[in-house]
């Protein structure tokens, strides 16, 4: 929510990941900013990926109208309608200028449509915390294009997930699972990190996918299979990442899950890491 600072404007176009054509003003007819949104993407993005920053003068009788028009005009240029990710303290909610910051900005999205909304813990890992040593419950591997699909397509079923759920409603699993390939594929991490989580007679037990962002380092996706669930396997294969990126001197961590997905938030406080910020995320109902 608080304007960037022009030193990270500056780092961000350096990088390619915000370009003119992905920054918008909204002007009054003397041709003063009223409004800006800048939208983010990777270096080698063809289209913005998401919404990082959307400010409007506290002289605007009605920020969501003016917001609403500038997204709009932003999407119609993209021919898409990226995500946008709010970025929160944790105790947001109990600061009744957070509380009124964020109204009209979900109002704007709602408008331009971004209906979907997920809130998500951002966790982070430091040094500091550790890791845990293998326990010999689970046996990693590397593994085929075909296998890691076939695990996607068995890990996805039965996910809290929400974005997983609501993706489910309009598509197979394999659909689904080869497009999770393929985003994990154009990030910035290496398809030689990837793999397969197994029990000790070789029996599938779930995958591990650390990955990275133009930043750190992060967990990427990770998963057990249904038939192996509640056996705390969920702790070993996110260890397996930790260790994998601890080994090779990460700094820090990150890593995102639902709020809702208390299972899952409990097992990243198991392994040491600590919620840094609350992200609301607001979507088209189906990827555009």
């Amino acid at each position: 929510l608080p304007a960037l600072p022009a030193g990270k404007v500056r780092e961000e176009f350096a990088a390619h990941r915000f370009r003119p054509e992905w920054t918008w003003f909204a002007e009054d007819a003397d041709g003063r900013v009223l409004a800006r949104a800048l939208w983010w993407g990777r270096a080698d993005s063809e289209r913005p990926i998401a919404l990082d920053c959307l400010q409007v003068r506290s002289s605007v009788a009605d920020p969501a109208a003016l917001a609403a028009g500038l997204l709009a005009a932003g999407h119609e240029a993209f021919g898409a309608l990226p995500l946008y990710n709010i970025s929160l303290p944790a105790d947001w909610r109990t600061r009744p200028d957070l509380v009124g910051a964020v109204a009209w900005r979900r109002e704007a999205a709602y408008r331009a449509g971004l209906t979907r909304e997920i809130e998500r813990l951002r966790f982070e890992w430091t040094p500091p915390a550790g890791t845990a040593a293998p326990t010999g419950r689970l046996a990693f591997r590397e593994g085929t294009d075909e296998e890691f699909l076939d695990a996607f397509v068995r890990v996805c079923d039965g996910s809290l997930d929400l974005a997983t759920q609501s993706e489910l409603r309009a598509k197979t699993p394999e659909q689904l699972a080869r497009e999770d390939m393929e985003f994990y594929l154009d990030c910035p991490g290496e398809r030689s990190w990837w793999r397969l989580a197994e029990l000790p007679d070789g029996t599938l037990a779930g995958l591990a996918v650390p990955s990275a962002t133009p930043y750190h380092r992060n967990v990427g996706y990770l998963g057990v299979v249904p038939e192996q669930r509640g056996q705390g396997l969920i702790d070993e294969v996110l260890a397996e990442i930790t260790r994998f990126h601890a080994a090779a001197g990460a700094d820090r961590i990150t890593a995102t899950t639902d709020t809702v997905n208390a299972p899952m938030a409990a097992a990243f406080a198991r392994a040491g890491y600590e919620v840094s910020e609350i992200r609301l995320v607001l979507e088209a109902p189906e990827r555009v």
